[in-house]
């Protein structure tokens, strides 16, 4: 329980914060990695490289200070945060060495501002912090662990398929490579794969939605290619995925975590919103609700065009043959080869206004996601039209302190 003293110091600093965050974050990181880099296969390098990871710690800090009075209302960031953190099996004795070297960055970039009262409140607040994250990514390794087929941290899984899903997006098929049974899975979540990268002496991991409904048997991927194949360049591991990952080939993979999941045992409408590779947990949620409820679903997916709309054949299909399904899908780059009403059917990005008929219902819950704009778009779309906060649901993947 921190103390009414250390609030009011973190209330009283969070100004200097705000200043000096991003200087502060980078040099934690320098720290971090020259004493420990075993920590480097936590992190996303190009994030480290493009200050990505900087500029998102140094929010989470600043939001962290601001709140401090009143942490329920961090409620949604942290249950992320933990959820990220148990994916990517951080451990307790990992926050101590986190917080040693973020209490002395903040020590040595404020200089004599940081006071001993200015860091022994810091330090009291970093550790109700860590407390309240271990206590929480406890529950949520204990959890995966305890269901049938669950396990506590990294499982080995065969590839036993990869099939093409578009001109970028490819699936993977995985399964355990000690052939025992596999936990199911909220429909929605992810899980972490570790990939090798021996040029740099590292592992890389970064997390990949589920993209289809819970069978106990094996877990599906679709990965978007993304960048080339450099150690230094944005979608290194996708392109490891796609290029030199094949069938019989062993992956390392957590369990299931993720905030973003649909409730399967609701009775309301659905409808699911997705750009791009967005489509991937959507595909999941739908699959799931198709087979396991009588529940009503309007997909609405935005994509350029047709080379690069992954799983479009499956899901016109699941429309066609189903009364409860509703497929729309909007190409802003339609091929001429395109065919409108059967690729497609209509043109431009995703505009909610155009189908309001159609995603317009009754207690119906949302589901988005896709890249930050469009997500950023659609959730104000919907807002706009009349659509209750509690209504909506949204994935984001970013970074964290211990995170993507």
């Amino acid at each position: 329980m921190l103390t009414q003293t250390a609030i009011a110091t973190i209330k009283a600093t969070a100004p200097v914060l705000a200043e000096h965050g991003v200087t502060i974050t980078q040099r934690f990181y320098e720290r971090l990695f020259q004493a420990h880099p075993e920590l480097k296969n936590l992190f996303n390098v190009r994030h480290q490289q493009t200050g990505e990871q900087h500029r998102a710690l140094a929010a989470a800090v600043l939001a962290y200070a601001t709140h401090i009075d009143n942490l329920p209302a961090l409620g949604p960031a942290v249950t992320r945060m933990t959820h990220k953190h148990a994916s990517l099996n951080v451990q307790p004795s990992q926050y101590s060495i986190v917080g040693e070297h973020l209490l002395a960055a903040i020590e040595e970039v404020l200089g004599e501002a940081a006071t001993a009262d200015f860091l022994g409140a810091w330090a009291e607040a970093y550790e109700a912090l860590a407390d309240i994250l271990i206590g929480a990514e406890r529950a949520l390794y204990d959890d995966a662990a305890a269901r049938p087929g669950g396990w506590r941290g990294w499982r080995n899984f065969v590839v036993r398929r990869k099939r093409k899903e578009s001109d970028v997006i490819t699936s993977f098929f995985l399964e355990p490579e000690d052939g025992k049974p596999l936990a199911d899975f909220k429909p929605g979540q992810y899980v972490s794969v570790a990939v090798d990268a021996p040029r740099l002496g590292l592992q890389h991991v970064r997390q990949y939605s589920l993209s289809d409904a819970p069978n106990g048997r094996s877990y599906r991927i679709s990965v978007r290619r993304e960048g080339e194949l450099s150690e230094h360049a944005a979608g290194y591991v996708s392109n490891l995925l796609h290029n030199h990952v094949n069938p019989g080939d062993v992956v390392r993979i957590t369990p299931p975590f993720g905030a973003f999941h649909i409730d399967v045992a609701a009775s309301t409408p659905v409808v699911l919103i997705s750009g791009g590779v967005g489509l991937t947990p959507l595909v999941s949620m739908l699959n799931a609700v198709l087979k396991n409820t009588e529940r009503e679903v309007v997909f609405v997916h935005g994509a350029r065009n047709s080379s690069v709309h992954a799983m479009k054949e499956r899901v016109k299909a699941s429309a066609d043959t189903n009364r409860r399904l509703t497929s729309i899908v909007f190409y802003d780059a339609p091929l001429d080869s395109d065919v409108q009403g059967y690729d497609h059917d209509h043109v431009g990005l995703v505009d909610l206004r155009r189908v309001a008929k159609s995603v317009l219902k009754p207690d119906a819950d949302y589901y988005v996601c896709g890249p930050m704009p469009f997500m950023r778009m659609q959730v104000e779309m919907l807002k706009s039209l009349g659509v209750a906060q509690a209504r909506l649901h949204y994935e984001v993947f970013g970074t964290d302190v211990l995170g993507k």
